[in-house]
C-alpha cells in the first residue's frame, strides 16, 4: 500500500484519536479489507464484577469496522467517514481478559462499506456485529 493509502491514514488517527486511546484500544494488523484491534483487560472497561462493560465491545467493535473500511489502497479524495449503522450481539460475558477484534469486508460498494467483526477473548467469540460504515 501506498505512503497515502487508507490503511496509512488509519494508521495515523488511531494512535492519535483521544477515545481509542481512552479506552486503550490498540492496532494488531491491517491489511486490504480486514482489521484486528486489541482491547487490553483494564478495570475502568468493567461494568459489574468482573464482567467487560457492553459499551467499551461495542466501540471496539465500532471502531475496528472503521480501520476495515479504510483499509484500502485508494482513499476517498474527501478523507471523511462515519458510521450509519451497528449491531451488535453479545454471545457471552467477556470476563477479566483482553478482547481481540478482527473485522472484514463482506462488500465494498461506492461509498458504503458493509463490514462484520467477531470478538473473542482468550478462547471463545463474546460478540459479532455488523457496521455498516460510509467513506468519503
Amino acid at each position: 500500500m501506498s505512503e497515502n493509502s487508507g490503511a496509512d491514514v488509519m494508521r495515523r488517527f488511531l494512535t492519535i484519536s483521544p477515545f481509542v486511546g481512552h479506552l486503550g484500544m490498540q492496532l494488531v494488523g491491517l491489511e486490504p479489507d480486514r482489521a484486528t484491534l486489541r482491547l487490553p483487560f483494564r478495570e475502568e472497561l468493567v461494568t459489574v464484577g468482573d464482567v467487560v462493560h457492553g459499551g467499551a465491545i461495542s466501540a471496539l467493535v465500532d471502531t475496528t469496522a472503521m480501520a476495515t473500511a479504510w483499509s484500502t489502497a485508494d482513499p476517498p479524495a474527501n478523507l471523511r467517514g462515519t458510521t450509519v449503522a451497528l449491531s451488535v450481539d453479545f454471545v457471552t460475558a467477556a470476563r477479566a481478559q483482553d478482547l481481540t477484534a478482527v473485522g472484514r469486508v463482506i462488500r465494498r460498494g461506492r461509498t458504503l462499506v458493509f463490514c462484520e467483526v467477531e470478538v473473542r477473548d482468550a478462547s471463545q467469540v463474546v460478540a459479532v456485529g455488523l457496521v455498516t460504515y460510509k467513506l468519503g
